[in-house]
């Protein structure tokens, strides 16, 4: 058998063990349903295992589904262990809520990352009535959002909705003067 023909599953279930034993979570990609009960499985898991050891989560995501990064939000403030997240590429959205989940001093960021924060968007459609209840959901859904980033930035709600008003893009050096980023590390070794 060549390797093109080696199946799959036991390098990604090697590849899942080593990411487990070094407590290590990477959320890459849209966030969605799926995407959030792989990350809270693993942020149990890795909890029960070790209640004292750090957890890493590493984040890369153009955002995607805000119910699906609320929970991945509360579950990281919900284990006992600190939890420690960097971002790169880019943190978006619900991406964005994710990443402010811990504390300041635990954000950490790659030199090239940027964030973007927005106001949530909806693909509405049916009667005038729940186009108009979908609404009310969508204003509620960015109060609540503008809350978190203001409570997780230092920065006032007028001024989170004023930012977020439309597409808000932050290098990290900005989302460091944000207070959106604790610090901008360059290797491994600068995690605590």
């Amino acid at each position: 058998m060549s390797d093109s023909d080696t199946p799959k599953a036991p390098r990604n279930e090697k590849l899942s063990e080593r990411l487990f034993e070094a407590r290590t979570i990477i959320i890459s990609g849209g966030i969605d349903q799926k995407l959030s009960e792989r990350v809270t499985a693993q942020l149990l898991a890795m909890a029960s295992a070790d209640p004292e050891a750090p957890i890493t989560v590493y984040i890369n995501s153009q955002g995607g589904h805000v119910e699906a990064g609320d929970t991945i939000h509360d579950m990281i403030r919900f284990v006992t262990p600190k939890v420690r997240i960097v971002g790169t590429g880019w943190v978006a959205s619900a991406g964005a809520l994710i990443y402010v989940a811990v504390p300041r001093e635990d954000r950490y960021c790659l030199p090239n990352t940027r964030f973007l924060l927005h106001q949530p968007a909806g693909g509405m459609g049916g009667t005038a009535s729940d186009i108009a209840i979908e609404a009310k959901e969508i204003v509620k859904m960015r109060e609540r959002l503008n809350r978190i980033f203001a409570r997780e930035t230092g920065q006032s709600v007028e001024r989170i909705e004023d930012d977020t008003g439309r597409n808000f893009w932050l290098s990290a050096e900005d989302a460091i003067e944000y207070g959106l980023v604790g610090s901008i590390i360059s290797g491994q070794n600068e995690l605590p």
